[in-house]
């Protein structure tokens, strides 16, 4: 089959595409870089107003007329890209708004793309209006929006997806909805939202590319190394805050016994090499289920502190604290628990190896892009 891919966060379409081609199938990415993560694309969209005085301008102009330089420049690159983004047999979003675009701009280029091809898929794999309607509703114990909603975060807003809210992305919501073949869950925290939906096809965990990311046996005889990498536009939502008053909780006492290496917002290539000696990562609090830092480190057997919720362990029938650690929004319990594991480094060996069992055996790249290939052929027009 022919597919087109739109968009990319955190690398997951990539992997989706790198098993489709073992599949032989023809694969091509459109999308603009993931931030400050530079992930592979076919179809490069550039933003030109991310910076210096253009950004200046765009965002004087936008606040002045409501109108947004970006957008415009983006939709504008889609139009010209019409013969490589046409005539495919399948396509699917990565998000409602993939581009970042305005909600207008976002209809305008899901209805181009969607007029030039055949069955369109959606993914929830980011915030997006049902998953952050569920969360304002405050249906979880506790969500993403825990610290927006408990007042520690108001810098980073657009960090916590609430532009889904407004009637302008709702609307949005509704017009792909009604014209997509169906949505897909990447994980755990977006299955809970769409429970019950009629456009719900199912979760299909996230493709990691097992051949790539290779295990590597933990020793424990000299230092445990803690690797706390940090997203600065995230901070607050990703729990960094409260993994760093664990972190000082455990040194008080610990400092002989462990090496804490924090890195902030590196491309991906860049963090993937930082992430090679660590023994234990400290990836998020707020989720239920492991997002994609998590999953390649767990593929490289690294104990990883991150979502891993009763209703995640129910979901693949994994007892507490076997395969990953999970991080309760509480940094006296983060603390415990990797005091826990510097006390008994027999089992950080142990956590190691069945996370890379666990990746291999639900979310191999492989598998997962013939999980896609299924989904897709039953639902196809």
């Amino acid at each position: 089959m022919k597919i087109l891919l739109v968009g990319e966060y955190s690398r997951l379409h990539n992997s989706l595409k790198e098993g489709l081609l073992q599949l032989n199938h023809d694969v091509t990415i459109v999308a603009s870089f993931d931030g400050f993560k530079k992930y592979n694309v076919d179809l490069l969209i550039e933003k030109r107003y991310q910076t210096g005085l253009k950004q200046k301008i765009k965002n004087l102009l936008y606040l002045i007329s409501g109108i947004d330089l970006e957008s415009i420049n983006i939709k504008s690159q889609i139009k010209r890209l019409q013969p490589q983004l046409s005539n495919y047999d399948v396509v699917q979003f990565i998000n409602e708004a993939p581009f970042g675009c305005t909600a207008k701009i976002e209809k305008d280029i899901f209805d181009l793309i969607s007029s030039w091809n055949n069955n369109i898929y959606l993914l929830s794999c980011g915030t997006d209006f049902i998953s952050v309607s569920y969360a304002n509703a405050d249906k979880l114990r506790y969500s993403i929006l825990t610290p927006y909603k408990n007042g520690k975060d108001r810098t980073f807003i657009s960090a916590y997806g609430l532009k889904f809210l407004k009637p302008e992305f709702k609307k949005l919501h509704k017009h792909i909805y009604e014209n997509i073949n169906g949505v897909i869950a990447s994980d755990i925290d977006y299955h809970l939202p769409l429970k019950n939906h009629p456009k719900y096809l199912g979760l299909i965990p996230n493709p990691v590319n097992t051949d790539v990311l290779m295990y590597k046996r933990l020793k424990t005889e000299g230092k445990i190394i803690i690797f706390h990498g940090i997203n600065s536009n995230n901070y607050y939502k990703k729990g960094n805050d409260i993994f760093e008053e664990a972190l000082e909780i455990l040194s008080a006492n610990y400092s002989e016994q462990i090496k804490i290496i924090t890195v902030r917002s590196m491309p991906y290539k860049d963090y993937i090499k930082a992430l090679d000696g660590a023994h234990i990562v400290l990836d998020q609090i707020y989720a239920y289920d492991q997002g994609y830092n998590a999953l390649e480190a767990m593929a490289q057997g690294k104990v990883v502190f991150t979502g891993a919720e009763k209703e995640w362990s129910n979901y693949y029938n994994v007892e507490e604290d076997t395969v990953a650690i999970n991080a309760l929004p509480n940094a006296t319990h983060i603390a415990k628990k990797l005091e826990w594991l510097i006390n008994n480094p027999n089992k950080i060996i142990e956590i190691s190896k069945n996370a890379r069992q666990f990746i291999e055996e639900h979310h191999n790249y492989i598998s997962s892009a013939k999980n896609y290939l299924k989904t897709w052929q039953e639902y196809k027009e």
